[in-house]
């Protein structure tokens, strides 16, 4: 990819959104750079680093248009223990260039794909459980108590402290100065579209937030010095000296120590792990719901740690709060990650003493509106109405990072979703139904997606008892994954089971499983002695039935290729349709019936003449069908046109034919045009009764079979708004 499209620059139309989004992100990451570094034990000035090189290297290599990356508090405590066993930060950067080798590894052998298998739920409950810890873990920093970290976003505290019993101690000691800036800000931030302020469009709420606090602070101490905010409440950059105090150098006599490889390792498979998560739940969040290649973006991150271990930086991933922060301020592209990148190397170099006036409790404000709308209502109420097996694993997560830490809490969320998986495809692995297909019972067992071995016993306990002498299609046309040990369990039915026991199978979907292939014992089609067992009942409850299955969409499997070979010697319908030439009134779709059901008759406005009349006689008399309908339908083209009276040629003479039932309506007295649908339906009903009629006396043939019982002669209205046939 050539330097124009890395960088995208098409986009620079985005910059009016990009650039203050930036500079929101590098207020919020400012602090949480510094915390992250603080908790692991390492140089505050590591921290910066990272998030430098998370920003515009890893952000220029990124193809994600809304993921910020840095250090993050998921790996300090790895950090921390790593820095500990070694006693040598500079062996450490040893571990984190390693960590960026193996990552990179990761992305060209394609691992990244494996964050596509992350259940949607499970996401969901990671963004949820961000929301509440920001929450939760900024109320201290809004109200002026700081002795936590601000990105220590763990349950149990490195100072002996938890989530919960840090919200105690903040009654213990607090600012009112900060509390204000906390109130005020967050106000600001929930009504800021009903603000003058709102109008600025090129100034984001949570800019002004930074600026309100830093010029509340100045005022505090100038007029209210009760309510002036301490220094260990605002943000704290580390002095540089000279600029070379910024950088360390590896120490590469670690490569000959095996527990810098160890913890290379350990570094690489949690960075990607969360990396992978985040990348999953930015794409959730971004308004344009834009996707990033997982494995490109492993090689981002593997690039962005080896240079982290060459000059003096920790660990880097993808970070969900400021990910979430720069959605919120309003970036349209990447460009705003590395803005933010940009500023952390001007925080380093000019601006650490403007930073340094900023209140912690504007950029706590700045994260609890982040927070708060991580934390929705409806995904709470959407995912219950889904089921307990999309609820459970979501709340479960949400408690479990809540109550431990990021990576802890998803992998309890993930062991919960498989639970739930594996119970489910237990217990109800595929799809059985007993279809009657006119006079022959079929067992349709249609496969899920994934068929693993799991479902190996209720499958075989179903097969097993069929009964002898009955037909079974196994449908795998839906089935992507079919477990070996399943495939051999089906083949062995069909070769010994389903022979010895006179069961007929038909295979459907499996020459791309093999050793099986498709296969078909049986074709359902009407011969001629399931014609003659058939009554003019059973056919009618046939049409109805077929009609209940195409008002769901659930309808029988057809095999029209196989049954156009299978009537090539004759055809046995059960039934002679007379309906109407519209297109949307299709008889086989209709009855939900194949090749051979039926004789299918179609004429404007269902009108008879002695062609179709002498059709019928065919069809009773020489075919032995059972049953004579004739289907109406709403909203009908050539009965509208009767009813307008249309004179067009050869049509004039067909219209002609319904003006009976034109006359013989008389429920509607007013409006009686073809524009006026409800007395065409009532023309239409009125229509196939007296065409009924005409049946019955111009035809000996129907008429003699009816009155013996051989026959139905009977009417039917097809609702073209529903899908539904009403037969009269």
């Amino acid at each position: 990819m050539n330097l124009k499209n890395k960088l995208n620059l098409k986009n620079f139309t985005h910059l009016k959104y990009d650039f203050p989004a930036g500079l929101v992100v590098f207020l919020v990451a400012l602090p949480l750079c510094l915390g992250v570094a603080l908790a692991s034990g390492a140089p505050l000035i590591s921290g910066v680093i990272s998030g430098i090189i998370g920003g515009i290297v890893v952000g220029f290599l990124s193809e994600s248009h809304t993921s910020v990356s840095g250090p993050a508090a998921g790996l300090a405590a790895i950090v921390l223990s790593g820095i500990l066993e070694l006693n040598n930060f500079n062996f450490f950067l040893v571990a984190v260039f390693i960590a960026g080798i193996v990552q990179i590894m990761i992305g060209i052998f394609k691992g990244g794909s494996l964050a596509s298998y992350i259940p949607l739920n499970v996401i969901k409950g990671l963004l949820s459980a961000i929301g509440f810890i920001l929450i939760l873990k900024q109320i201290p920093h809004a109200v002026g108590y700081d002795k936590d970290n601000e990105e220590d976003f763990s349950f149990y505290q490195q100072d002996g402290e938890n989530t919960f019993s840090e919200l105690l101690n903040v009654f213990q000691q607090y600012s009112a100065g900060a509390i204000l800036i906390s109130i005020v800000s967050i106000l600001l931030l929930i009504y800021w579209d009903k603000t003058p302020l709102s109008k600025f469009r090129l100034l984001p709420p949570s800019l002004f937030i930074v600026f309100l606090g830093m010029g509340s602070n100045f005022l505090f101490n100038e007029f209210l010095p009760a309510l002036a905010i301490k220094t260990e409440h605002l943000v704290q950059l580390p002095k540089i000296n000279q600029f070379s105090e910024v950088f360390t150098a590896p120490d590469f006599n670690g490569l000959y120590k095996q527990q810098v490889w160890l913890i290379g390792l350990t570094i690489a498979i949690v960075a990607s792990i969360e990396t992978l998560l985040n990348l999953e739940a930015v794409e959730k969040l971004d308004p344009h719901k834009r996707v990033a290649s997982p494995n490109k973006e492993l090689y981002a991150q593997g690039i962005g740690n080896i240079l982290a271990g060459l000059i003096g930086g920790i660990p880097i991933t993808s970070v969900i709060v400021r990910s979430s922060v720069n959605i919120n301020a309003g970036a349209q592209s990447k460009a705003s990650s590395i803005i933010h990148g940009l500023f952390l190397v001007a925080s380093i170099l000019l601006l650490a003493p403007l930073l340094n006036l900023i209140p912690l409790a504007s950029l706590a404000a700045i994260l609890i509106m982040t927070g708060y709308k991580l934390v929705k209502l409806s995904i709470f109420t959407d995912l219950y109405k889904k089921g307990m097996n999309q609820f459970v694993p979501f709340i479960i997560t949400i408690l479990a990072i809540v109550f431990t830490d990021l990576l802890i809490g998803i992998l309890i969320g993930l062991g919960i979703s498989i639970f739930y998986l594996l119970k489910s495809n237990f217990k109800n692995p595929y799809v059985l139904q007993k279809e009657t297909l006119h006079t022959d019972e079929t067992y349709i067992l249609t496969l899920p997606n994934q068929v693993s071995f799991l479902n190996k016993s209720s499958i075989k306990e179903t097969l097993w008892k069929l009964p002898a002498g009955s037909k079974i299609v196994i449908d795998a046309e839906n089935a992507d994954f079919i477990d070996l040990d399943v495939l051999e369990l089906i083949s062995d039915f069909n070769t010994t089971f389903a022979k010895e026991h006179g069961i007929k199978m038909n295979l459907i979907g499996f020459d791309q499983f093999p050793p099986l292939k498709d296969q078909l014992e049986f074709i359902n089609i009407i011969d001629k002695t399931a014609q003659q067992k058939l009554s003019p009942d059973d056919v009618l409850s046939i049409l109805e039935k077929g009609n209940e299955r195409f008002m769901t969409g659930v309808t029988n499997e057809k095999y029209l290729k196989h049954q156009a070979k299978a009537t090539v010697t004759g055809q046995n319908p059960i039934a002679i349709v007379l309906s109407c030439i519209d297109s949307r009134t299709t008889t086989e779709h209709i009855f939900d019936l194949g090749l051979g059901d039926i004789f299918s008759v179609r004429i404007a406005g269902n009108v008879l003449n002695e062609d179709i009349l002498g059709s019928m006689e065919f069809a009773v008399h020489e075919i032995g069908v059972k049953l004579v309908l004739v289907l109406g339908h709403t909203k009908c083209g050539a009965i509208a046109g009767a009813c307008n009276h249309v004179q067009l040629d050869n049509l004039t003479h067909l219209l002609e034919k319904i003006k009976p039932a034109i006359d013989a309506e008389k429920t509607i007295l007013e409006n009686r045009t073809g524009h006026n649908y409800q007395f065409v339906n009532a023309v239409s009903k009125e229509h196939v009764l007296l065409t009924i009629e005409k049946i019955r006396q111009q035809s000996n043939i129907v008429r003699i079979a009816e009155s013996k019982g051989i026959i139905k002669l009977t009417g039917a209205m097809y609702e073209l708004e529903t899908g539904k046939v009403h037969f009269l």
